[in-house]
């Protein structure tokens, strides 16, 4: 029998060595490897996959806290869904506690990404969310693609697991975010196959 961790295949001990500091090229962006332990990554799994998984999208997504329309980039007090349950609510107090946000986020999206799926490059919503948004990787290593709005400035961070990246400020307003998709990505020199990746994204709600 197949246990669910077994589908996760974690990245080489130098995935992400020996590349240039993308934090040092974006202003206000953030990362942290290891921000969770493996034992709360585990956790946050089996929490996760006892939840409803939605198929708006082309991958699975599920809502904490606030649904989030994609197609009319908007939420409203209708979309309220109650508070985000204590295993989300704890990380984004972490989060929040160690000022990593400027405010206590109260909507999580969790994206589901099989091998070969990604998401385009994009800036989350301005109007629907506040300055802080934090995406937590969940099993597969990957790489995310930041570009800037005016320049179109490329640059590549890797994203290994149980990793957070705080986008906040410039790098929140100036800069868009995506996942490539494809089967595997290309660190220092090395071949490296994608599973099954999870996201936890982390935003605070403005209602206008």
């Amino acid at each position: 029998m197949t246990h669910l961790f077994d589908l996760f295949n974690p990245a080489p001990d130098n995935f992400g060595q020996g590349n240039p500091d993308p934090t040092k090229a974006v202003p206000g962006l953030t990362y942290i490897p290891d921000f969770i332990s493996q034992e709360e990554e585990n956790e946050l799994l089996l929490n996760i996959n006892q939840n409803e998984w939605l198929s708006d999208l082309k991958r699975r997504v599920q809502h904490l806290g606030w649904k989030y329309d994609y197609r009319a980039r908007n939420i409203d007090y209708s979309m309220y869904l109650g508070q985000l349950p204590s295993w989300a609510l704890n990380i984004a107090a972490r989060l929040y506690d160690r000022k990593l946000t400027t405010d206590l986020a109260d909507q999580v999206i969790i994206n589901e990404y099989k091998p070969g799926q990604g998401i385009a490059n994009h800036v989350d919503c301005e109007p629907c969310f506040g300055n802080s948004i934090v995406s937590l990787s969940l099993g597969s290593a990957c790489i995310m693609n930041l570009v800037n709005l005016e320049s179109k400035q490329k640059i590549e961070i890797v994203l290994e697991p149980r990793s957070a990246v705080v986008i906040k400020d410039e790098s929140r307003y100036k800069w868009s975010h995506g996942i490539p998709s494809r089967l595997a990505d290309t660190i220092n020199n090395q071949y490296v196959r994608r599973s099954l990746r999870l996201s936890m994204t982390f935003r605070k709600v403005v209602l206008r």
